[in-house]
């Protein structure tokens, strides 16, 4: 019931924005023809196509909609401007690929950069503004739907924030009824407790309820099949919250199988072949062009530099574990003094005044340009342009011993940056809460894959590169 509220007001907001574009883009193609004379716009170019390209972009993003459905309403600004940016990214795709293909030199691309540009403004505002008053209109008065909570006074702690972020969709909590006393609960109730929970019969019959929520999964069948008795005979919806993330301490992510359903530990976008296919591409288009431009003079820059102060190889090649835990030889620039092999040492991690590392390898470890040759690594397919950092096996294993969900890393390819590093997690891990901050940001990537995410993981490394932070070394 909520959730199909919601996916109404995100159809609705669409809606909405899609009409927003398309009227001004005609909007403003008459203000440019009329009063713009410097941008070379004139009536006889057939602006039709470009407007079908602007409204497609709008459709498609939709999806994007649907799925912040349930937040949609809480948006803030920031949010709402990162959406915007990407319908408006599926604008300028549709748009530049159709421009591509018919090779139109009529249209002012003054004109329709400046469009886009403005749209992204209007698109963010509206992002932040436009669900709120949707939902006002839709949800309340008639539509407000009279809600009944039943359960323990702790389980109604947890729910307090989702409670008050329903209320956008016309959730009204009107009583609570609990076989625990109304003076037990630590926080102010959302409504009037109404008795015990064998007084769910009383209450519906004197009350307009027109929702039921279970706070937590009932302890035995008997006491959930007479609920429904009660609430279908009374023409009642019930919701049922699941609680086994809280019981088993661990977040659990519904699935349904040919009409079965499951629970799983976490999201996995890349599963999907599709995405996997666009973030092969991203790493392609990324990785070619660095090791046939790039790469081939900085490893003549870096020999060179090596033979005057550490003579030795040029690359330091080490076994790392990668997707599904297999090893593979990953490629650096060798940063560190050539010594006789020592096992214990090579597991050993540098460290701010490491002795190891002579001066031009310490500069090519704080800029991260040691990291190129693992292009290479990308091209092949054993690592991605974005990923959990690989270890050393030797290290690998430790990790594994002293974090909890750690070989989650292992799940996909290892990158050459992650977003554990972009956010400034470099360095030598000192303490173990150091580490269970890699793995938390990394299982997030992992759960929360994107294209887009990508992108600015991206942007944030070459930053970094350009001016690295205090923990590079």
């Amino acid at each position: 019931m909520i959730t199909t509220r919601a996916r109404g007001l995100a159809n609705l907001h669409a809606g909405a924005t899609t009409l927003f574009v398309g009227m001004f883009f005609w909007v403003y193609a008459e203000f440019i023809m009329g009063f713009v004379p410097f941008v070379r716009l004139s009536r006889e170019v057939n602006l039709l196509p470009y407007f079908l390209c602007m409204v497609g972009g709008m459709v498609l993003s939709a999806r994007d909609l649907s799925q912040l459905a349930t937040r949609f309403h809480l948006l803030d600004l920031g949010h709402a401007a990162r959406v915007a940016a990407r319908q408006v990214a599926l604008m300028a795709l549709l748009t530049f690929a159709m421009m591509f293909a018919t090779q139109d030199r009529s249209i002012s691309r003054l004109f329709l950069g400046t469009f886009l540009t403005w749209s992204w403004l209007g698109l963010a505002i509206l992002n932040a503004w436009l669900p709120g008053v949707l939902a006002r209109l839709v949800f309340q008065r008639g539509h407000r739907l009279p809600t009944l909570f039943i359960g323990r006074m702790a389980a109604l702690g947890s729910l307090d924030e989702w409670i008050a972020n329903r209320e956008a969709f016309g959730v009204y909590p009107v009583g609570v009824l609990s076989d625990d006393s109304p003076d037990t609960a630590l926080f102010p109730l959302p409504a009037p407790w109404l008795g015990r929970v064998d007084d769910l019969a009383r209450v519906l019959g004197e009350r307009p309820v027109g929702q039921v929520i279970l706070m937590e999964l009932p302890a035995s069948d008997a006491e959930v099949r007479s609920l429904i008795d009660v609430c279908q005979e009374q023409g009642c919806r019930l919701l049922i919250h699941n609680n086994l993330a809280e019981r088993y301490t661990h977040p659990l992510v519904p699935m349904i199988e040919e009409g079965r359903h499951f629970y799983t530990l976490q999201e996995e976008p890349l599963e999907d072949p599709f995405n996997r296919l666009i973030k092969r591409a991203f790493d392609l288009a990324l990785s070619l062009p660095v090791v046939v431009l790039i790469l081939p003079g900085l490893c003549a820059w870096v020999w060179l530099m090596q033979r005057v102060q550490a003579p030795g190889p040029l690359l330091h090649v080490r076994e790392r574990r990668g997707q599904r835990g297999e090893i593979f030889c990953m490629l650096k620039f060798r940063s560190m003094r050539v010594e006789a092999e020592d096992p214990a040492a090579e597991s050993r991690q540098a460290q701010a005044a490491d002795e190891r590392i002579f001066p031009f390898g310490r500069f090519l470890r704080r800029r991260s340009l040691d990291e190129f040759p693992q292009f290479w690594n990308v091209l092949r397919g054993d690592m991605s342009i974005v990923g959990p950092r690989p270890y050393m096996p030797l290290l690998d294993e430790e990790f594994r011993r002293q974090t909890r969900g750690y070989r989650t890393r292992h799940f996909v390819k290892p990158g050459i940056t992650g977003l554990a590093q972009s956010l400034g997690y470099r360095g030598e891990i000192l303490e173990q809460e150091m580490l269970r901050r890699r793995v938390h940001w990394d299982v997030f990537y992992i759960t929360h894959w994107s294209v887009w995410l990508d992108v600015q993981i991206t942007a944030r490394t070459l930053v970094q590169v350009i001016r690295p932070p205090a923990t590079a070394y």
